[in-house]
């Protein structure tokens, strides 16, 4: 049995298998093998990135600045209420700078006409004020319902070039050259998808911090309200 093993494998020694290497993509290696159509429509996803990223920090960062609130900020008002001084409430709101002073600013300059009226115009600043909060939001989602959109059109344009390829070759055309541009054409779809995903959650992460700006600020024209409403 032995010799028998040692006539089918020479000298003893076992067959040695080819050794088998994987081939792998990295995303950079799929956007510049993307082909011309590929780098058109990834350079403008990318465009769509940068738009995506400032818009987001800027909202970031002006909504950051809205949101800071004194907690002694009424107590200082209704002091300066309580004590006659409608000048020094308003210059207190002046200095503060944010939504919610403003908001105050307004109600206190309406001091002296009927509640109802102060409480209209304390909504109209108030809307006002989301306006400017949310400023460009819209832009994020219009990226990220559109990225995804674009991507899957360069991945149908690349697509129905590779096919055409295969039509006008009698059949004849190379799987491997065919299997490559159905791949790259796919790339656009990736970059589409990661646009889109960064965009919707920028977008969703400046609504949760605005909605908490508008809290605050209809939290705060309800205790003006009820400050205007204490009895002398």
């Amino acid at each position: 049995m032995i010799d028998f093993l040692n006539q089918q494998i020479p000298n003893g020694t076992a067959a040695i298998e080819p050794e088998v290497t994987q081939k792998t993509l990295s995303i950079m290696e799929l956007i510049v093998n993307g082909g011309t159509g590929g780098m058109i429509i990834v350079g403008t996803l990318a465009l769509l990135l940068f738009v995506a990223l400032y818009v987001y920090f800027e909202r970031l960062f002006a909504i950051k600045a809205a949101s800071k609130y004194d907690v002694n900020f009424m107590n200082q008002i209704r002091g300066a209420i309580a004590s006659g001084n409608l000048q020094a409430a308003k210059l207190l709101c002046v200095n503060q700078g944010t939504p919610v002073s403003r908001l105050t600013e307004k109600g206190i300059s309406r001091i002296g006409s009927p509640l109802e009226d102060i409480n209209t115009a304390i909504e109209n600043a108030g809307r006002l004020e989301v306006y400017k909060l949310e400023k460009n939001v819209s832009v994020l989602a219009t990226i990220a319902g559109a990225a995804p959109m674009i991507g899957f059109l360069g991945t149908v344009i690349g697509m129905v070039l590779a096919f055409h390829q295969l039509a006008t070759s009698s059949g004849q055309a190379e799987m491997g050259l065919l299997a490559e541009g159905i791949y790259t054409a796919m790339t656009t779809t990736v970059a589409g998808l990661i646009v889109g995903i960064i965009a919707y959650i920028g977008y969703n992460h400046l609504v949760v911090k605005t909605d908490k700006v508008v809290h605050q600020m209809e939290a705060t024209a309800v205790d003006f309200l009820d400050l205007l409403n204490e009895p002398a």
